[in-house]
This record gives structure tokens, C-alpha cells and sequence, in this order.
């Protein structure tokens, strides 16, 4: 056994099922591991280092289990940095392994000479390079460990003479005693003491207008939201993260916060007295009660991030669910059912305006169509994974979560491209289940190349390409954000139709809203892997719930200021405007 196997063999002795990665000649000795290990641990080989990264944490996202990427020294591990630091800043387990130069070259400019432990150092948690064989089994399973322990990245480097290096015990050290270490996986109870409960349930009893904001760390916790929300008449807020954390026709949940929220989880957060924060982390903090406003109380499981957003009077740590099931036979059910009631009367609205912009017939097609259509024919098993642009409010206000969903994007790093890689992984997670692609041509455009990998590997991925051939988030951010005219952001079309036809997948194409239905069926019900390009209209503004005052001027400026389309542009928010008051 060399050092490559005790590599491989620890990762399998810790559940590890699949490895996604590029191979490159500083990994082949562990390379050569995965093939004579290929019938207990599977290899997916990708295009880019980056969506083997993502690809990880996709993985770890849809099943909460240690997601692991692989990639050779130098330019190959540097690839993976995007998609692991969307692991650190969502918390999610991902174990990243690279390999170095000879251990005896290191530090002296030879080729591909990059220390990737020391570039590792901001993103891991845990970043080692193994300097022998007898060094191997400890260092995976620390790395395993911590991943798993704390929700984040580790990184393992691996000179590449050492991966073919003989595990021999007279190379042992005096104090490494064989097998010293543990593949074995602890958790706690993940409970908050009981009187930080009391108090935390005294709060929420006192409070006349209670609102909940429930992030990823909720997702497991749906009955107990409801639970929750029908005993003290609170609406559900959801950050993007927690999109599934109940379903959208629940009658608690005013949906999305934010610029790409609803109008009644705004109004929520300005009126409530009272903040419930379950397992969220959301980061735009101007969203959030005003401090002097609202009493607060927040379950996270990571101490350090109580009272990162709003200054809780309690904070309890431990899993959401857990934490919800003991607090709720402290709490009282709110005879005033006021504070819930305008909120649900507000998403009665809100939902009918949503449906009006989903189903206009104008041309050109409009994006709501497109991701309205795709809501209603997902399945009750399907996993949607989201990219980050224009393409993330569509999905936010249109795309509604069904119970039993899972729905994801990058959260808090909000990277682009990362769409097409967790579904996947989605789908290697979960073969039967319907896994979809929800994306923008900008985003997907980046790492379209692994479209071949759902093709090579008979994944039946599901694709939906909303085409406008502009980086739609950026060209309205210069505009009301900013009041600058739009600039560098218009996109050479691509024909994603024909790109999958070439990579031996399946396109579609769809353009004219009456055929948005009957197209988005045949698609979803097509064999193996498959695109939706649909055609849409780059001049629909994704506008936040209520438009202030500043953001209306920056607009206006934009026009005023050269904007190319300002005619055209003008009158479509005008008319969306129009349509929402009648």
C-alpha cells in the first residue's frame, strides 16, 4: 500500500462516495489510487478545476455530507479558489486535496512551484501538506473532521513523489503510533440551555408583532416554522438561502427578503416589534428592523455570528429544529392575529401581481414567463439551483418552492456560474430525482463546457438558459445604483440550443410566451441531458419591492445621462408600473 491508497481508503472510511476533480500529472499517483478504487469510490472528471469546486459544494448543499474535489499542483489548484470560498461563506463541508511538486524541489521556481498551502490559508479551516506517507491517515482524518465538525473547507496538499511513497512502519516516527486516529464522527445535542429559552420564549410572548427570518439553517425545520409562526401569528421571512425552508403556499411565509424579496416581508421588517431570526446569517443589514425598533431574538448554531446582524437580547445556540421543538411548548398562541393577517392579505396582492408580470403575452418574451412555466411543471422531487444576476429575483419571485423542493444558489459569495456544476451534483447525488438548472447566459457561459460532463456521465440535467445576451444584474446596478449610463455589459449571443446538440445533449428554444408551456414540458419530459434557451427581454428591470427615492433618481439620472436604450427602458417600467396599479 502506498500513500495514495491510504489516502483514498481513509476518504471511504469516512463515507466519501465520489471525488470530483481534473487529473494532471501532480496527482497521478492518487489518480492511479482512484483506479484501482473505482469500483468502491467514483471519479468524476471535469472540464474546469473551478466546477469541481462548486460541484463539492453542491454536493454538500443537497446532502449535507463532506463534499471533495480534486485538482493537480499549480494552475489546477488555483482554479479551485472560487468554488471553495462559496463553501466557506455558505458553511457548507468541503474537503479540497491538491498536489505539490517533488517534496525536494518545493521553494526552488520549478514548474508549477505554487506553495498552495499558503494560498489555501484564508479559505481552509484546516491546510496541511503531507510530508510522507506515515503522515497520511492522520492529516484525512483531521481534515475530514473538521469539515464535517464545523462546516467548512479543509485542504490537503500532496507532494507528488510522495503520493507513490510506500507506507513502511520503520518510516514511522517513535510517537505515530499506527492508527492513533479516528474516522469516527461526533455530534452534540445542539441544544441552548434551558434559561436562555425562557428567556428567549418571553420575548417572543411579549412581543405584539413578531416577524421570523428563516435562512439555511432552517431547511430542516419546516413543521416547526409553522408551528412556530401559527402560535405567535408571525409571518416567515425568508432569506434566499432558506427559500425552501417552507413552501411558498404556505399561509405563514410573505417569501423573500431584500432587493429581490416581496413587498410584505419589507413591510414586515418595518412594522414588526419583534425579530425572530431561525438559522440566517442574510447579510444586507439596511434590510433588517432598525436596532431601537424591535426586541430580538436568534437560534444559530455557530456562536460567533449571534447578534451578527441586529443586536438579539437572546441568543440560543443549537440546530434550528432542535431548538425550535424545545421552545415551543414555552411559547403562548397570540389571540391577535392582526400583525399575520395584513401580511397574508399583503401576499394575496403580491402574488397577484407576480402572476400578472408571469403570464403577459408582449414581445419580446419576458423572463418572469419563462421561470413562472418552469415552477409549475417542476416536479415535488425537484432540486433547482439558481445563479446569481438578474437570473436570482426570477427565480426568488416566480419560482415557487413546493414542499419536499430543494432550491440553492451561492449565497454570500453570490459568484456566478455555479448553476450548471451543482446540478450535477445534484443529480450524482440523487439519480432519480429531478435536478434543474436555472441560470443566466452569463453565468452559464462561464463553465459551459461541463455541460459535457451531465452528457458523458448520463446525467439527465435539466438546463434553462435565460437568454438576453446582456449581464443584466451589473447594467441595472450602474444605472440605480449608481445613475451611470450601462457600459461593458452587453454579451455576443450564443446559440445554447445548437452548443448542446454539439456536446450530445438536447436543446430547445423558445421565444414567443404562448409556446413557453408546451415547450417547458417537452423539455423537462426529454431523455437525458437538455437546454432551454429561452429568448427574453433584456430591457425588463428586476426592480426591488418598493423603489426609494434615491434608487428612482440614480435611474433617472442613468437615462438623463446617455443611457443607449433610455426610450425603451422608460417605457417598459413605466408600463410594469402601470400594471401593478390596475
Amino acid at each position: 500500500m502506498n500513500a495514495s491508497d491510504v489516502l483514498i481508503e481513509s476518504l471511504m472510511d469516512w463515507g466519501v462516495e465520489v471525488i470530483f476533480g481534473l487529473p494532471g500529472d501532480g496527482i497521478n499517483g492518487i489518480m492511479e489510487s482512484l483506479r484501482t478504487h473505482q469500483d468502491r469510490i467514483r471519479f468524476i472528471q471535469v472540464r474546469h478545476e473551478e466546477a469541481a469546486a462548486f460541484m463539492a459544494c453542491g454536493y454538500a448543499k443537497h446532502t449535507g455530507k463532506l463534499g471533495v474535489c480534486l485538482a493537480t499542483s499549480g494552475p489546477g489548484g488555483i482554479h479551485l479558489l472560487n468554488g471553495l470560498y462559496d463553501a466557506k461563506l455558505d458553511n457548507q463541508p468541503v474537503l479540497a486535496i491538491t498536489g505539490l511538486q517533488f517534496h525536494d524541489l518545493i521553494g526552488t521556481y520549478t514548474q508549477q512551484d505554487v506553495a498552495l498551502d499558503k494560498l489555501f490559508m484564508d479559505v481552509a479551516l484546516y491546510n496541511e501538506r503531507i510530508m510522507g506517507a506515515t503522515h497520511v491517515e492522520s492529516v484525512v482524518d483531521l481534515a475530514c473532521r473538521t469539515a464535517t465538525a464545523y462546516r467548512g473547507v479543509a485542504h490537503i496538499t500532496f507532494p507528488v513523489d510522495f503520493q507513490e511513497e510506500e507506507l513502511k512502519s520503520r518510516d514511522r516516527s517513535k510517537r505515530n503510533v499506527p492508527h492513533h486516529s479516528s474516522d469516527v464522527s461526533a455530534r452534540s445535542a445542539r441544544l441552548p440551555n434551558h434559561a436562555d429559552l425562557e428567556r428567549a420564549a418571553d420575548i417572543l410572548n411579549r412581543g405584539k408583532k413578531v416577524a421570523i427570518l428563516a435562512g439555511r439553517g432552517a431547511l430542516d425545520a419546516t413543521d416547526e416554522l409553522e408551528q412556530t409562526a401559527e402560535l405567535l401569528g408571525a409571518p416567515i421571512i425568508k432569506a434566499l438561502l432558506g427559500k425552501a425552508a417552507v413552501p411558498d403556499d404556505s399561509p405563514y411565509t410573505t417569501g423573500g427578503i431584500g432587493l429581490l424579496g416581496t413587498k410584505p416581508s419589507q413591510e414586515a421588517m418595518e412594522d414588526c416589534d419583534t425579530i425572530f431570526i431561525v438559522g440566517s446569517s442574510f447579510p444586507y443589514i439596511e434590510f433588517m428592523p432598525k436596532p431601537d425598533q424591535a426586541k430580538g431574538v436568534q437560534i444559530e448554531l455557530d456562536p460567533k455570528r449571534i447578534g451578527l446582524r441586529f443586536p438579539v437580547e437572546v441568543g440560543l445556540v443549537g440546530d434550528s429544529r432542535n431548538t425550535l421543538r424545545e421552545l415551543i411548548p414555552l411559547l403562548r398562541r397570540k389571540e391577535d392575529r392582526g400583525f399575520l393577517s395584513a401580511a397574508q392579505a399583503g401576499m394575496k396582492d403580491w402574488w397577484q401581481v407576480m402572476e400578472k408580470r408571469a403570464t403577459r403575452r408582449d414581445k419580446p418574451m419576458k423572463p418572469q414567463v419563462v421561470a413562472w412555466e418552469l415552477g409549475k411543471a417542476l416536479r415535488d422531487d425537484a432540486i433547482v439551483s439558481c445563479d446569481s444576476g438578474t437570473i436570482a429575483t426570477w427565480w426568488a419571485r416566480q419560482v415557487l418552492a413546493k414542499r419536499g423542493q430543494m432550491h440553492t444558489l451561492s449565497g454570500n459569495l453570490a459568484t456566478m456560474a455555479p448553476g450548471l456544476p451543482y446540478t450535477i451534483a445534484a443529480q450524482v447525488a440523487y439519480p432519480k430525482r429531478q435536478c434543474v438548472a436555472f441560470v443566466g447566459d452569463g453565468g452559464f457561459s462561464m463553465l459551459m463546457a461541463d455541460f459535457v460532463t451531465a452528457v458523458k456521465y448520463k446525467l439527465p440535467i435539466k438546463v434553462v438558459i435565460i437568454k438576453n445576451n446582456t449581464l443584466g444584474q451589473i447594467k441595472w446596478e450602474q444605472m440605480v445604483f449608481l445613475g451611470n449610463p450601462e457600459f461593458g455589459v452587453d454579451l455576443h449571443p450564443i446559440d445554447f440550443a445548437e452548443f448542446a446538440h454539439a456536446c450530445g445533449g438536447v436543446g430547445f428554444t423558445v421565444e414567443d410566451p404562448a409556446d413557453c408551456a408546451n415547450t417547458m414540458q417537452e423539455f423537462l419530459n426529454a431523455p437525458g441531458p437538455a437546454v432551454l434557451q429561452a429568448v427574453v427581454d433584456p430591457l425588463e428591470p428586476p426592480l426591488p419591492p418598493k423603489v426609494n427615492a434615491q434608487q428612482a433618481l440614480h435611474f433617472a439620472e442613468s437615462l438623463a445621462r446617455g443611457e443607449p436604450n433610455r426610450s425603451k427602458i422608460a417605457l417598459t417600467a413605466f408600463s410594469d408600473k402601470v400594471r401593478e396599479i390596475i
